[in-house]
């Protein structure tokens, strides 16, 4: 049975632009979609400002909306839809159990700053067991081109991510696009040379960009034989982490990081290079949990 992409829907503007990028995702992965609407957004403790009868109005309408532009959009796209009555944290965590992927909706801040993550953003990002993928309501995510890149965050060579290299080739692959992997690393002072600070691999000394490019392919090589279609291009840099990965992303369609799945089910952390690439990038993100 495939596995469906998943889209929350909350009947802003932002979880339609979700809802549009989540449909061409799942068409270009031959994956049906699912619309998911929780109409109890408040723990049930909280009094609700309209009574139930309006709130179940409010939700199917907002189903029906979304699944009229889909449809009409994308005729061809296996589609479903739910609603249910149920908190959106509870409602989305259990769907994300048996999805290949959920995306959600985020508010722009500006035009420098590019996620607003409320309290339901955030607590599924930290504890959904999918890939979840956070797409604005702006031009890129809704232009989004064939042969736009995919990019992908690196950090530990050594122990890269086998979930995070396989999305992130999988996305390129479908998208016939170029797949840019990204590895920011931190060197000893003794790696560096006299006078030089951190910046570009080009600044470095041939051992040492030799060494790290083998590194970067060693990580690389078993997903370049699993999806041997993909050209991948490779940047390395020696600056500020999420800077770095944002510089390098800031052309492409889509940008890949990764969250280390954490035992305890309190909190809602999910790293500080996660977080900031999600606070000031423009383009969509995916977040793939990882051991």
């Amino acid at each position: 049975m495939l596995r469906p992409v998943v889209v929350g829907l909350d009947g802003s503007p932002e979880s339609f632009a979700a809802a549009n990028w989540a449909a061409r995702e799942a068409l270009r992965r031959e994956l049906p979609l699912h619309l998911v609407h929780a109409w109890l957004w408040q723990p049930v403790d909280v009094p609700a400002p309209d009574s139930e009868d309006t709130v179940r109005h409010w939700a199917r309408r907002i189903l029906r909306d979304a699944e009229k532009e889909l449809r009409g959009h994308y005729p061809d796209l296996p589609l479903t839809a739910e609603q249910v009555p149920a908190t959106a944290v509870t409602a989305l965590l259990e769907r994300a159990e048996s999805a290949e992927m959920l995306v959600l909706g985020s508010r722009g801040l500006s035009g420098l700053a590019g996620f607003l993550l409320g309290s339901v953003g955030q607590q599924v990002l930290a504890r959904a067991t999918c890939p979840v993928v956070m797409v604005r309501a702006n031009e890129q995510s809704a232009t989004e081109l064939p042969g736009d890149e995919v990019a992908v965050a690196l950090s530990n060579l050594a122990k890269a991510p086998g979930s995070l290299l396989d999305f992130a080739f999988a996305a390129a692959s479908a998208r016939g696009s170029t797949l840019r992997a990204v590895h920011v690393c931190k060197l000893s002072a003794s790696d560096y040379g006299y006078g030089i600070a951190a910046g570009p691999i080009g600044y470095l000394d041939g051992d040492l960009e030799g060494r790290l490019n083998r590194e970067l392919d060693k990580a690389l090589e078993p997903w370049r034989e699993k999806y041997p279609r993909v050209t991948v291009e490779r940047t390395i840099d020696l600056a500020f982490v999420a800077g770095s990965v944002l510089r390098a992303a800031s052309g492409a369609g889509l940008l890949v990081v990764g969250r280390r799945t954490r035992r305890s089910a309190l909190g809602t952390h999910i790293g500080p290079v996660t977080n900031a690439v999600l606070h000031h990038s423009t383009v969509p993100v995916a977040v793939v949990p990882h051991d």
